[in-house]
């Protein structure tokens, strides 16, 4: 073989790719390539396939600090295959060598001594429809594959320059993806094996953690699901910037999520940022310092998107197709509303009424008088002035965390269990008995109520003061709640065939 220079690979396999398809789809392919190929695997190897009837082997050279690989070509070998090259092809595989071997061996010849059903060799029928583009100087590739009978897609990124790779994956929006390899991912594909992905929802309260597992028919199963609670935005309402400590403590949050979400595989993890980074005069030198201490960048989103995604995970969540719906979700730092019928979007946004900010503001976070409440409650009032004259819906939903603690003291949760909370349905008699309960508590007590998340004793009287204004503006005497909210949405809208 002629010499090659190795080059670095990035890949990754799945359905979708969100944005990355978007922005190949602006620029002008260099070219399409269709191929037929037959990949042997083993479970252990390097890259062994046959394509234009030869039988082609890269190995795999190293792996940088960046997790990109690099593979160099060292066969290219036509049939009938000499035993010495059919000796390189087994030791590729990581198998050991029979003896004796036949002189040579065609490819028909090759399949009936090594790679029998059943055996340590299986062949893997590949077709590809390669689309190439540059992108930064290096080749991007999208390709449609379907391996025997099975569908899929990958996209990957290679070039003689490491760093202008990992460049050309973020400037495409993949830097959440996972690298991986033809072989590990035929294998997976071919054994069934389900995809997952991971959702971080980064908010100003807490932040909240999901992996989804989707099988071949397109249905969703939680792996994991849990909100660690790490108050983003103390303080950002006196001083406007998040503080050392806060950041401490959400680089600390995120960095054990990634390593979770590696633990179990996932494909590629998203991440999203809400009103605490929006607002933040220091966001962006925020989402910085976390992509450098944990990898994971963090998409800082509208309140008008964060609204949206959080609908899409209501609706989808409970269920309601028909009449009109308002959906509320309401967190640390903004609440998001929208308002909608049957399958239709008709307003979407959001505003800056979260419960850290009155807590604060008011001293929410220990006992207060009943006047104190008050002029609590008139500025929520004031600040949600844009929810006023508007129709009665015939729905009402709420998600969020201040929301899914108060389902949880309402049922007396000693340990929370999202398929109780999800389509609970609460009543003004019981939020207002929540509110009268924890206004005469300070913190530490309030942490002794069966069913409420300790790290949110402090922000939960704002929260359901929250709620119950919510719920006056619009009429309802009822709400349903949703435990799925923004994180559902986002793997819905980023991962969902």
């Amino acid at each position: 073989m002629a010499e090659i220079t190795p080059r670095w690979e990035w890949r990754s396999f799945g359905q979708r790719f969100g944005e990355a398809e978007g922005r190949l789809a602006q620029l002008d392919p260099n070219g399409v390539q269709e191929s037929d190929e037959i990949y042997l695997l083993s479970g252990a190897g390097d890259n062994v396939k046959v394509r234009d009837a030869l039988m082609d082997i890269k190995v795999l050279r190293e792996v940088n600090a960046d997790g990109l690989e690099q593979w160099t070509p060292v066969m290219k070998a036509g049939f009938p295959l000499p035993a010495a090259e059919a000796e390189k092809v087994l030791e590729a595989l990581g198998l050991p060598i029979p003896t004796p071997l036949r002189a040579s061996y065609t490819l028909d010849e090759f399949s009936e001594d090594f790679a029998r059903p059943g055996g340590a060799i299986r062949m893997v029928k590949v077709h590809k429809r390669r689309t190439r583009y540059t992108v930064g100087g290096c080749t991007a590739e999208l390709s449609e594959v379907v391996a025997n009978g099975k569908p899929t897609c990958t996209i990957a990124v290679e070039s003689t320059d490491a760093e202008g790779v990992i460049r050309a994956v973020r400037e495409l929006g993949l830097g959440g993806y996972t690298n991986t390899s033809y072989p590990r991912a035929l294998a997976a594909l071919i054994d069934d094996e389900p995809e997952r992905y991971a959702v971080i929802d980064a908010g100003t309260n807490s932040i909240k953690f999901h992996i989804g597992e989707r099988d071949g028919a397109g249905r969703w199963r939680t792996v994991a699901d849990r909100a660690e609670v790490t108050r983003l935005g103390e303080g950002l309402d006196q001083q406007g910037v998040i503080i050392d400590a806060a950041l401490e403590r959400a680089v600390a949050a995120i960095a054990a999520m990634a390593e979770e979400a590696k633990r179990h595989g996932v494909r590629a993890i998203a991440a999203v940022g809400t009103a605490g980074l929006r607002i933040a005069k220091n966001g962006n030198e925020v989402v910085d310092a976390i992509q450098a201490r944990t990898g994971v960048r963090i998409e800082v989103i509208s309140g008008e998107e964060e609204s949206r995604l959080a609908y899409v995970a209501a609706k989808a969540g409970l269920g309601l197709n028909q009449g009109s719906l308002v959906v509320f979700d309401t967190g640390g730092g903004s609440s998001q509303f929208t308002f909608g019928h049957d399958s239709v979007v008709d307003e979407r946004f959001s505003v800056d009424v979260g419960a850290v900010r009155y807590t604060e503001r008011y001293g929410l976070d220990r006992a207060v008088s009943p006047e104190v409440l008050g002029e609590a409650m008139a500025a929520i009032s004031a600040d949600l002035a844009r929810i006023d004259g508007r129709p009665v819906p015939d729905a009402l939903v709420a998600m969020g965390g201040a929301v899914t603690n108060i389902t949880a003291v309402s049922h007396r949760l000693a340990t929370y269990d999202p398929a109780v909370v999800q389509a609970s349905v609460l009543d003004r008699a019981e939020i207002d008995r929540q509110i009268e309960l924890y206004r005469s508590l300070d913190a530490d007590a309030r942490r002794a109520i069966v069913g409420l998340q300790p790290k949110r004793a402090e922000v939960i009287l704002a929260g359901a003061c929250i709620v119950r204004t919510v719920m006056e503006k619009l009429g309802k005497h009822s709400f349903a709640v949703s435990d799925r909210g923004l994180r559902h949405g986002v793997l819905a809208e980023r991962f969902d065939a």
